[in-house]
Formats: C-alpha cells, sequence, structure tokens
C-alpha cells in the first residue's frame, strides 16, 4: 500500500534536527550527501529495516507516482513508500521490492536553505520509512513526524 509524504512549506524540524547555517564560504552538501546523512542518523533498532528496502532518489514523482500516492497531477511529493509494510508481512506474502523514493526537485525548490533542505530530507526519509515499519499518517502526525 503506498503511502505518501506531501510537500509543505510549514514542516516542523524532527527533535534534534535543528538547521544550523554553513560556514561563509561553503559549499552546502550536494542532495545525495544530504540523503547519506539522513540514512546513517537512522538510529537502532530501526536501522536494519533499511537492508529491506531500496532507497532511490529522483527528479520528480511520476503521474503514476502522484496517483499511487492521492496527488493529483501538478502537485509534488517528497517521497513515496512503495511495498508492503514490515506488519502486513506474512507466510503466504509473495515478495515483491519495497522502495522510497525521494523526489529532489520539489524538496529543494521549497527548501532553498541548505540548512532547511538537510532538516526536510531528514524528515522525509524517517516519515517513508516509518511507512515501511508499518506506521500510518495518523500515528506520525501524533509523533510529531507527519
Amino acid at each position: 500500500m503506498p503511502k505518501r509524504r506531501r510537500g509543505s512549506r510549514a514542516a516542523r524540524p524532527l527533535p534534534g534536527a535543528l538547521p544550523q547555517a554553513l560556514p561563509a564560504g561553503t559549499r552546502p552538501p550536494s542532495f545525495e550527501v544530504l540523503v547519506e546523512r539522513a540514512l546513517a542518523g537512522i538510529p537502532e533498532p530501526f536501522r536494519p529495516a533499511l537492508r529491506q528496502v531500496a532507497i532511490v532518489i529522483e527528479d520528480e514523482a511520476s503521474d503514476e507516482q502522484l496517483d499511487a500516492g492521492g496527488v493529483r497531477p501538478g502537485g509534488e511529493l517528497y517521497g513515496l513508500y512503495e511495498g508492503v509494510p514490515r506488519t502486513a508481512w506474512g507466510a503466504d506474502l509473495a515478495a515483491i521490492p519495497n522502495k522510497i523514493s525521494l523526489f529532489r526537485l520539489p524538496l529543494e525548490a521549497d527548501f532553498p536553505d541548505p540548512a532547511q533542505l538537510a532538516v526536510e530530507v531528514r524528515r522525509t526519509v524517517v516519515h517513508e520509512l516509518a511507512h515501511h515499519l508499518g506506521i500510518d499518517d495518523d500515528r506520525l502526525d501524533e509523533l510529531g513526524i507527519g
């Protein structure tokens, strides 16, 4: 069951993820580096779940991904989990790939400040990994990660 992370300019930072200004003359890290840092920051006991899902960076969501995420064409998506959440796994489950897509262009457009972009990339990674773990949007909102 696909889950979505819709764009939001009013996203709250995750605890411990406050943006910090870059030193003068420093180039911001690439989007790929931000994703790598976000993945490296996933704590135990959730880290092993990363081995069960592919992480893919795409420029933007396809029409099919927008549709799967419940977003109209022209809308935006920061990330999308596609697969079967771990809480739904069973002995009769046919193996299908689990995938988290991160959409670079909408994130960079909505968060031009490098520090805020880093926070939102981390937030999106955590959000989509939570869907893989079986946590729905309502629970993520309760936890302040929605």
